[in-house]
């Protein structure tokens, strides 16, 4: 395609929103004008179905739940007045209650404030607040904020002796809709521990952020937490940055969450747009199904060029991979569908993996995200007549054009600058995205049957963990792997016993293993 063809591609395909001075440049994605004409009437019932799902059908039949983020942004659009009266009570009582922690009128004892948050939660209770803090954060926020999103003793640890010195005056949010998330109660428990050990009052520095009536609320309440706040069963995991799991954190730190609601809230207007050219999220689902023949045939590398946005591809990375990765459609046909979702920033990226992006397997297409504001003031020059941010866009556009030259696909994203309202315009814009493309390959982007079947896979793994040390501490005499299977009546269970006892004695829990490790049908093991 020559150079003016191309020039009145990018001008026929490019959409822009004024008041959010958003741009989506989809002419570098080689799809013709016969394709897309193949997708209308697809598109025509996707929008059809995002209205009914918007207006409160059950989209989620797994649990019987409607799916309603979008309410968060736009109250007036809830199915009932309740609903309504909820959401808009639950913003305004984040704002009184961070009004009164930033201000000193809630306080730890002895203390006139609080300054730091740990924010204690796992998915999509930590990626979207980690995301947020990450890219919004002013330099000095007005609470400093640390996260825990996983159980791994040695990370706890770390996060722990980075507060040693202001647990005092550190508040602390657990965040879990069931109350039952394994990862966020391990959390929970070490962290009140630790603050057992100093003679400090956990209760009077905690809030948690969950389901109404859960195990979690119910303690908080019992013990006399600061405070709760919902979380509420039509709002997924990946999709609540915009309810209290996201907002809370965010008001803490000083982040302007009216504004983060009210980009959104522009954003899921424009892509509620019943034609295909006038809504942003429909064209980027229109991509997505060129670049993998509507079968997720080709991974999705998200490139921003701003070092705040840096945690924006693994927010998506949940976003996408865990609403589109199904195994079923919508009548149980096996079609495993998904989109493969990885990135880091530009032009970090130039140094990384460009190289194989230009010139090996073609199996991706990228999302570069461009931030048109370098930074707030002016720029020195590097070299006559040339910034860094210079630079940083000519770095984009170079690696635009070079993937083009070679076949390669893109996307670009252009916002005037990171600030809450565009940052809740992108997550506004990716959900609606996810939630057309699975209308699109008729699946439910709703439920996730796969990340239960893997906690159900975890809780059996435990379950034999109580059952070695059961058998162990019972017998005198060292067995074999297999002699233990047997005793434990699951011989079918040996490798899982052995990578149970590898871990239990490096963790000195009360096993000896002796033998050549190498040969694990030579251990012999026994209770200390």
């Amino acid at each position: 395609m020559d150079a003016a063809t191309l020039w009145q591609r990018y001008q026929d395909w490019l959409f822009y929103h004024k008041e959010l001075e958003f741009y989506l440049d989809i002419s570098r994605m080689r799809f013709d004008d016969a394709f897309v004409e193949t997708l209308r009437p697809k598109f025509e019932k996707a929008f059809q179905d995002m209205d009914a799902l918007e207006k409160g059908d059950i989209a989620n039949p797994d649990e019987n739940r409607m799916v309603g983020h979008y309410w968060l942004r736009d109250a007036d659009l809830a199915p009932t007045p309740e609903l309504r009266d909820e959401i808009l009570n639950t913003l305004e009582k984040i704002e009184d209650f961070t009004e009164k922690i930033q201000t000193g009128a809630i306080h730890p004892s002895g203390k006139f404030q609080f300054t730091d948050v740990l924010s204690i939660g796992i998915g999509g209770s930590a990626l979207g607040p980690e995301f947020v803090a990450e890219a919004l954060a002013p330099v000095s926020p007005a609470l400093a904020i640390h996260f825990i999103d996983n159980t791994d003793p040695a990370g706890i640890d770390k996060v722990m002796a980075q507060l040693q010195d202001k647990l005092d005056t550190t508040l602390v949010l657990v965040i879990s809709k069931s109350g039952g998330t394994p990862e966020t109660r391990n959390g929970m428990i070490e962290v009140k521990k630790v603050y057992e050990s100093k003679n400090l009052n956990f209760p009077s520095h905690a809030v948690a952020i969950t389901g109404t009536g859960s195990n979690l609320d119910q303690l908080a309440k019992s013990e006399g937490w600061l405070a709760t706040f919902p979380m509420y069963d039509w709002v997924g995991g990946r999709t609540s940055e915009l309810s209290a799991v996201g907002l809370l954190p965010a008001a803490m730190q000083g982040i302007d969450i009216r504004e983060m609601l009210e980009g959104a809230k522009e954003m899921d207007a424009v892509t509620r747009i019943p034609k295909l050219e006038d809504n942003p999220a429909a064209l980027l689902a229109l991509c997505w199904y060129f670049a993998g023949n509507g079968k997720g045939e080709k991974d999705m590398v998200v490139l921003p060029y701003k070092d705040s946005l840096l945690l924006f591809s693994r927010y998506l990375q949940q976003l996408v991979m865990e609403s589109l990765g199904k195994e079923k459609d919508l009548e149980g046909n096996v079609v495993h569908q998904g989109i493969a979702v990885y990135g880091n920033k530009g032009s970090t990226d130039q140094h990384a993996y460009v190289q194989q992006l230009r010139e090996g397997v073609a199996n991706f297409f990228v999302t570069f995200i461009e931030v048109l504001e370098d930074r707030q003031g002016i720029s020195p020059e590097v070299e006559p007549g040339v910034t860094s941010g210079d630079y940083l866009s000519g770095l984009l556009q170079g690696t635009r054009q070079a993937l083009y030259e070679n076949l390669r696909d893109s996307i670009t994203v252009t916002i005037p600058q990171v600030n809450p309202r565009t940052v809740g315009a992108l997550i506004a814009l990716y959900e609606r995205a996810v939630g057309l493309y699975g209308f699109l390959v008729n699946i439910n982007a709703y439920h996730q049957p796969g990340v239960e079947a893997g906690k159900k896979a975890a809780a059996a793994v435990l379950d034999l963990q109580k059952q070695v040390m059961q058998v162990l501490q019972a017998e005198g005499a060292p067995l074999s792997l297999s002699e233990l299977a047997e005793k434990i009546g699951t011989p079918e269970r040996v490798e899982s016993i052995y990578m149970l006892l590898r871990h239990l004695q490096a963790n000195q829990r009360g096993v000896v293993l002796e033998g050549n490790p190498g040969q694990p049908s030579s251990l012999k093991v026994s209770a200390s």
